[in-house]
């Protein structure tokens, strides 16, 4: 066995057994493992009988003692900054009111946006670290916030400064999406397509001209937009540069997850009405499925997405929390992947690989984080935990002993 070259690590987390997520074998977990990390990268993984017997005198040293190590977790679909409270709408469903009732009486999306556009940049901040806070504190070091409770020039950029923001104040990477074609404004109501001229032409424009967007998303539903307007916002996306994903088939199928594909989306989300065709195109652009249990279950939805036509066909299943005021104001990836094996029957090996390996393909970071691999960002969590299926089988008795993010604690 050719000695390793341990130039340039800076820490070794020893006695661990370490859940890589790479392929080969379940969870990719080595027992008895160990992590070697020159500076915000993993150099090096393995079986501790590998590692060589004497190492440089800097090397930090951090002794596991059996404990799981798995990659940071990574929640690759929230709606993170908002103002005000949608909770009534909660009585009203349990009455019997649906989603599409609350929005098309003027509730939902556009109560959130009143109260977003309201409130300043500071107080969106304030809330929104609170929130992330909670993610952070249970093993989070990479999520996605999108906007689209602006849905005007000013206040979707806002939105954007504020993910941007939060960003640098925490330890987290945040990605973030524009999603300005999330509904129709009160100010374009009964002009839809005026709207997507807006921002085709306006808001889209903008964020990409300062810097504040990595992608570009839709919602694409009976509630939301057609097809053809969402084309509209891909094809100007595309030209300025930009990813693009989008909420599909989440109460009916308007084949918004086939179009996603032929666009090589990023995602495809929500999925619920997704039809055997659409499975075939996402899994032929390789287009990652992201689940959203969460807002299932918070909606008392019943029709299941294609879970086993998606393994068949085999689609990147990720998992996320979908956190936003109205349908999913569950701030807990670690819940989410709780119920992505109750409600959806995934196994916990899928809702881990869906918060590790999945979800950084759903953020284009697949090459960058996901999993423990030589080159990649050392963003690691230590689990007070022996195995990583307590990570889903239990709900709020897990909890992280440390977190790496790219390197530091």
């Amino acid at each position: 066995m050719a000695l390793l070259d341990t130039t340039g690590w800076t820490r070794l987390i020893r006695n661990a057994t370490v859940a890589t997520c790479v392929d080969g074998r379940p969870y990719g977990l080595i027992p008895k493992g160990a992590i070697a990390l020159a500076g915000n990268r993993i150099a090096w993984v393995g079986t501790r009988k590998e590692l060589p017997a004497e190492l440089p005198k800097n090397v930090a040293h951090t002794d596991a003692r059996g404990a799981l190590v798995t990659p940071g977790l990574i929640d690759c679909h929230t709606h993170l900054v908002w103002a005000g409270s949608r909770f009534r709408e909660f009585e009203q469903r349990l009455q019997g009111a649906s989603y599409e009732d609350i929005a098309k009486a003027g509730g939902g999306i556009a109560s959130t946006v009143t109260a977003t556009r309201a409130a300043s940049e500071s107080d969106l901040l304030s809330l929104a670290l609170a929130r992330a806070a909670k993610y952070v504190a249970e093993g989070v070091t990479a999520l996605e916030i999108k906007s689209g409770y602006g849905l005007d020039l000013e206040n979707e950029l806002k939105i954007l400064r504020v993910a941007r923001t939060l960003g640098k104040r925490l330890s987290l990477t945040v990605r973030t999406t524009l999603l300005a074609a999330h509904a129709v404004p009160p100010e374009f109501k009964g002009r839809s397509d005026d709207y997507i001229k807006c921002v085709c032409e306006e808001i889209l424009p903008a964020a990409a001209a300062e810097g504040l967007a990595d992608a570009v998303d839709a919602y694409c539903d009976n509630i939301g937009f057609t097809p053809a307007q969402v084309e509209r916002v891909f094809v100007k996306a595309k030209e300025l540069g930009l990813a693009v994903k989008l909420h599909a088939e989440q109460f009916s199928n308007q084949q918004g997850a086939a179009l996603a594909a032929k666009h090589k989306a990023l995602s495809a989300d929500h999925l619920e009405h997704l039809d055997k065709e659409g499975v075939h195109a996402m899994a032929a652009a390789r287009t990652v499925a992201v689940l959203l249990p969460g807002a299932y279950s918070y909606l008392r939805e019943t029709k299941l997405p294609p879970i086993e036509l998606l393994r068949v066909h085999r689609v990147p299943i990720a998992v996320a929390s979908d956190l936003n005021p109205g349908s999913s104001p569950l701030a807990s990836l670690q819940l989410n992947m709780h119920l992505a094996c109750t409600v959806f029957g995934l196994t916990p090996e899928e809702s881990l690989l869906g918060v590790t390996r999945h979800a950084a393909r759903a953020l284009g970071q697949r090459r960058e984080r996901g999993t423990i691999e030589p080159g990649k960002f050392a963003d690691l969590v230590i689990w007070n935990a022996e195995h990583p299926a307590e990570l889903a089988a239990q709900f709020g008795l897990v909890r992280p002993a440390a977190i790496l993010r790219e390197g530091a604690a």
